[in-house]
């Protein structure tokens, strides 16, 4: 059977690193024999046109979608190209507060989350009932995120009420959360890639001038022995999160514990790949483009 995919990247994202994903992809299809090609979401012609859905991709078998355009991915969907991943696993993960919400009961672990309610207006001054009650529930310090961002921005770290009272103010119109500070070492996590439900490649990430420790923020992968006993709950819950939200490729972000407990601390459905593949010596590509071929033709 022979393919013919796209890889789709996003016009303004993460400069660098979403072209070099797609470029390491491109190269592992064709050392397989299948051919893709690489499409900016902003010179696709992809929308509604005389009462239907248009779309430049009809002729692909596949796409890999290297973005997060809920617009873009439905169309792709609709038009019946096979998404790696689907629309609603990317639109699941693009909104934390979705991922959590996804996620919650069922068998993995989280962290205590209040969600900002929405503010329609700058002016609209802030309720410090509201403040208060979020002190009283979470304690200090805190975590705050927006729902949407990625490489740790929209990240923000609360010790005190001054701190907290500054980013509601900053955040107030925008989509946001709360969470309580997980007891882990600090500027710590690790980073599990799923693969057709099966972890393929795990790394600890360090950063010890951040509490986020994003590659991308100056942190550094070590590798996880994948076959050590006190890991394996921690691919386990990886695989379980990836299962839960339908995803074909996923990097999940835990957090652990003092007492070794994992905690979900994100799911990203595009996770970079080039720092995995760097500390773990794992062909993260590959392995995902075998994947694809191997869905695709069974």
């Amino acid at each position: 059977m022979k393919l013919n995919g796209a890889i789709i990247v996003n016009a303004f994202g993460v400069p660098g690193q979403s072209l070099v994903q797609a470029k390491r992809l491109q190269t592992e299809f064709l050392s397989r024999g299948v051919q893709t090609e690489i499409l900016s979401d902003a010179f696709l012609r992809a929308g509604v046109q005389n009462n239907q859905i248009v779309s430049d991709l009809k002729d692909k078998d596949f796409c890999v979608f290297l973005d997060k355009d809920k617009y873009l991915s439905q169309i792709i969907q609709d038009i019946g190209v096979r998404m790696f991943n689907s629309h609603k696993s990317i639109r699941t993960c693009d909104d934390k507060g979705e991922t959590y919400l996804a996620l919650a009961g069922k068998g993995v672990n989280l962290p205590k989350t209040t969600f900002a309610p929405v503010c329609y207006t700058e002016k609209t001054p802030l309720r410090m009932d509201y403040l208060t009650k979020i002190e009283n529930n979470l304690g200090y310090p805190m975590v705050v995120k927006t729902s949407y961002g990625s490489c740790g921005t929209g990240v923000y770290l609360i010790e005190n009420r001054d701190q907290l009272q500054s980013v509601m103010q900053k955040l107030k119109t925008q989509p946001h959360l709360y969470q309580e500070y997980v007891d882990a070492k600090k500027g710590q996590d690790v980073r599990v890639i799923v693969i057709g439900g099966k972890m393929v490649a795990a790394m600890r990430r360090i950063n010890d001038n951040d509490f986020r420790s994003n590659v991308a923020l100056g942190g550094r992968g070590e590798k996880l022995d994948l076959t050590a006993k006190e890991n394996q709950i921690l691919f386990e819950t990886a695989e379980k999160c990836a299962k839960i939200l339908g995803l074909d490729y996923c990097g999940v972000d835990l957090l652990e514990r003092k007492d070794g407990v994992p905690v979900v601390c994100e799911v990203n459905s595009n996770a970079f790949f080039e720092g995995i593949e760097k500390y773990t010596e794992t062909n993260v590509a590959g392995a995902y483009a075998e994947y694809v071929i191997n869905t695709l033709t069974k």
